[in-house]
């Protein structure tokens, strides 16, 4: 009371609840405060009291001068009761809430409905409730023996529930942590998760117990512990303090819990909590537990990579100024080597077994010295879960000295777990690894194909494709192994799983050439991947991804002659792809494709020349292979050989000359003009009457038939005749050709029977073409004299002209002015005529195209 502060402002909410409950509850015969106007100069409080079964609340309030009203000498008492609550051994008010503790449980009340609420009964053999409200987090704590519970206004549980060692005497809040004391002395519970952070033991002399208490009102920095004889102030630790006092005992899991807890309700900030789980993951690291080590530090936001770098790489070094001189807290030993804080750790290991024996504790872990580890396990243990670490860095924002190292140092550790995978991809893939930190360690070790990954991916071409040219002759000569590629690029037309070491070398090595401009070192290298697999080498030559292509004459010269195929696939993308239209290259191509059909033929006649016991003894699937290629050769030789016209047909026609490619020698010798050779390998040689007729009509002369005809009657060499063929081409074009010529050409041995019908259709053909010739000239004819006579008419046309004649343009009399008649009627004078232009163009009113637009005046033909 006293405080200045109005009735209204302090206590509304149960101001309201009088209000409820001021009719039908007895209040002393006075009616509710509302119905009081306020005075000035008064102050009040509420007070709630149990007594017996009733709950009891009362507004106490204190005038400047003494009431009339009053009985208790300048104190006003108004008060009202709730029945229903039985037994109140303790209670507490918080903002509109009554919690009241009885025999059966705690039960809350609430100031503003006036309902009563359980909050949860208590077990038959507990004890007495008691309650202490924790005033700075507006909380109560409620207690069964030795087990409390904190709930906020609405009693609802807030934070973790606490375990005493035996029910406390006296209960005090300070700050995040909740007080207790009893026999055994004083107990520190931290408020959210009800833990026991702290326990201090008192010597008591005397009967009593010890009485804690804090100040509400202050800081809540200190409390007060009234033993006896004494009274002892306690002051908080600092935070910091704190952890690492928790620290030091080891205690890494609470130490990052109060770490959590403080950062949550702002008492400290989230860089000072990545600070603690990189000190956490320090100290763990030197008690090797490198797992758990490596946890902490991906949980630290702050910490930095190169802070790891002295534990793989022993100074000095490359990244030995990038190393943070950062000693945290002085808890753990300065960085060395992962051997040493090893063989540091096993040391003290031993001297814990030691100790133990002597019955002394220490701080050791306790699955360490049942398990004693290995040397070998720690270390294997320590470098894998680095690379966990390093791994997860790499996908950082980092300084690019730090993703040096990073990378570098990855690479290094990859080495000493001989995870050569893990090597190959690295190193294949986009890195910042130093090739001068690994290239002498890679080399030593035997990594080559890693070194090779590495040198292409920092675009250092030349040494990656010296190694790979020096892997594929060792893998030919079984110097090495064959494994799997785990390089990370565009895929192969070819299955690496399947193929032999040398075809990956030269698959690596084709991929490099692919994007390389450098001619020289393209054609140097080209070698050798051709004589493993010629489709690496065309892809290698026919690459569109680098920059500027390659010189043909260079690339052709660089070529062995006996790989045809390789130029040949290289002349055609040459050819196709890119539009060469160089004649040079055009005849190479088609001499080469006809050397290869040469050769094929070549191939096939010795085979034939072998007995059918050997034939039957070679692989099936081999021949038709081999007679498949040789076909699609023979294909490709003559596709090109019509489509070009670049090429010199006489060059080719020397390689094929004494060869049975007569389809060939036809196509070259219609490129030179050869007519009449080419109708005999038609016709002759290749016997195809349709393609002879095709050509004769390309040609579009009928000697052409004629010259055909002949060579089917007389194709001379002792060959009979084909008559046949003679009919067909005279069934099909016998009608354009001459009676008489045909005739002629006909042979005498050559059966009437086969030629009445031909020749008979033909000669009714030819007078059949007369007789039309005959007609379309008499009608000819006709129509001439019918215009002639139409014109006669036009010009014999007269017109009568009377005084109110008018022009039909300018609307004028004629009169006697000279005048024009239009083809359709119209009359005009003489000067509109002149004015608007030839009289065949138009008519007057412009309207209608004389020249176009003819007016036919049906003559006598067509009358009739």
């Amino acid at each position: 009371m006293g405080d200045g502060a109005s009735k209204g402002e302090i206590l509304s909410s149960g101001k309201k609840l009088l209000m409820k409950l001021g009719v039908g509850i007895k209040a002393n015969g006075s009616g509710p405060p509302s119905s009081e106007p306020p005075r000035e100069g008064r102050t009040s409080c509420f007070v709630t009291a149990a007594v017996a079964k009733k709950l009891v609340l009362i507004e106490l309030m204190l005038s400047g001068s003494v009431d009339n009203d009053s009985d208790n000498n300048g104190v006003s008492v108004l008060s009202k009761e709730i029945q229903g609550i039985d037994g109140a051994k303790a209670m507490a008010w918080l903002g509109d809430s009554i919690i009241v503790g009885t025999l059966e449980g705690y039960t809350l009340f609430s100031v503003v409905t006036g309902k009563c609420t359980p909050i949860f009964t208590l077990p038959e053999s507990s004890g007495p409730p008691r309650l202490k409200p924790l005033w700075r987090s507006k909380d109560v704590l409620l207690l069964v023996d030795n087990v409390g519970i904190v709930v906020n206004s609405s009693g609802q549980p807030v934070g973790g529930s606490f375990v005493f060692r035996q029910p406390p005497d006296s209960v005090a809040d300070m700050s995040s942590y909740v007080v207790v004391t009893g026999n055994a002395g004083i107990e520190i519970h931290r408020r959210k998760t009800g833990a026991c952070v702290q326990s201090v033991s008192l010597a008591k002399h005397g009967s009593g117990s010890l009485i804690v208490a804090n100040d509400d009102q202050g800081s809540g920095e200190v409390v007060v512990i009234a033993a006896p004889y004494k009274v002892i102030c306690f002051r908080k630790v600092s935070a910091e303090e704190q952890i690492k006092s928790l620290l030091r005992k080891k205690k890494f899991t609470e130490a990052v819990c109060l770490v959590e807890e403080l950062e949550s309700d702002g008492e400290m900030t989230k860089d000072m909590l990545s600070f603690v789980h990189a000190q956490v993951g320090f100290l763990l690291l030197f008690d090797l537990r490198f797992e758990d080590a490596v946890n902490h530090f991906l949980l630290s936001e702050t910490m930095q990579p190169s802070e790891i770098f002295p534990f793989i790489m022993r100074d000095p070094n490359r990244w030995s100024q990038l190393v943070p001189r950062n000693r945290y807290w002085g808890l753990h030993p300065p960085p060395a080597p992962l051997e040493e804080v090893i063989d540091n750790g096993l040391m003290a290991i031993q001297r814990a077994m030691f100790l133990k024996k002597a019955g002394v504790d220490t701080t050791v872990d306790e699955d360490f010295l049942l398990n004693p580890p290995s040397r070998a396990d720690l270390l294997e243990s320590a470098i894998r879960n680095i690379i966990r670490y390093l791994h997860v860095c790499r996908n950082k924002v980092l300084l690019p000295p730090i993703k040096e190292g990073v990378d570098t140092l990855l690479m290094y550790l990859y080495r000493s777990l001989d995870r050569v995978d893990d090597m190959e991809k690295l190193a294949s893939s986009q890195n910042s690894c130093i090739v001068e930190e690994l290239e002498a360690l890679l080399d030593d070790s035997g990594h080559l194909r890693t070194l090779a990954f590495l040198y292409a991916s920092k675009e250092m071409s030349s040494k990656a494709l010296a190694i790979w040219c020096v892997l594929a002759r060792n893998y030919a000569k079984g110097l090495w192994k064959n494994s799997t590629p785990s390089s990370e690029g565009d895929s192969l037309d070819i299955s690496l799983g399947s193929t032999s070491g040398q075809k990956i070398a030269a698959a690596e090595a084709s991929k490099i050439l692919q994007e390389s401009s450098d001619q020289d070192l393209i054609l140097e290298h080209l070698g050798w991947i051709a004589d493993i697999d010629q489709e690496l080498a065309v892809a290698v030559l026919t690459s569109e991804k680098r920059i500027n292509q390659l010189l043909p004459e260079k690339v052709l010269a660089a070529i062995d002659s006996e790989k045809a195929e390789l130029r040949q696939r290289y002349l055609q993308w040459l050819i196709e792809d890119q539009d060469c239209e160089d004649s040079q290259y055009h005849t190479l191509y088609a001499v080469s494709l006809a050397k290869s059909v040469m050769e094929a033929v070549y191939m096939d006649s010795r085979n034939e020349d072998k007995n059918y016991r050997d034939i039957d003894e070679m692989d099936n699937s081999s021949v038709e292979a081999r007679n498949s290629h040789n076909h699609l050769v023979q294909e490709k030789l003559q596709l090109f050989l019509q489509a070009s016209d670049l090429y010199d047909p006489e060059e080719v026609l020397d390689v094929i000359e004494e060869s049975e490619l007569w389809l060939e020698k036809a196509i070259l010798y219609r490129k030179m003009g050869q007519e009449n050779i080419v109708l005999q390998i038609l016709a002759l040689k290749l016997e195809d009457s349709e393609a002879a007729e095709q050509y004769c009509a390309e040609i579009g002369r009928d000697d052409a038939y004629i010259q055909l005809l002949d060579l089917y009657l007389d194709p001379q060499n002792g060959k009979e005749p084909m008559f046949t063929a003679a009919v067909r081409l005279l069934h099909n074009h016998g009608e354009s050709l001459d009676p008489l010529q045909v005739l002629e050409k006909l042979s005498p041995d050559m059966p009437l029977q086969l030629a009445s019908d031909t020749i008979l259709r033909m000669l009714r053909a030819r007078v059949h073409h007369h007789r039309e010739g005959q007609i379309v000239h008499n009608l000819s004819r006709a129509i001439n004299l019918d215009a002639r006579l139409t014109r006669l008419e036009e010009r014999s046309r007269h017109v009568q002209l009377n005084d109110e004649s008018i022009c039909d343009s300018c609307r004028a009399r004629l009169g006697t002015k000279l005048f024009v008649m239009y083809p359709d009627d119209s009359v005009v004078c003489y000067r509109c005529y002149r004015n608007h232009g030839d009289s065949s163009a138009s008519s007057v009113n412009g309207q209608r195209s004389l020249k176009k637009g003819i007016i036919f005046k049906p003559g006598w033909l067509v009358s009739r």
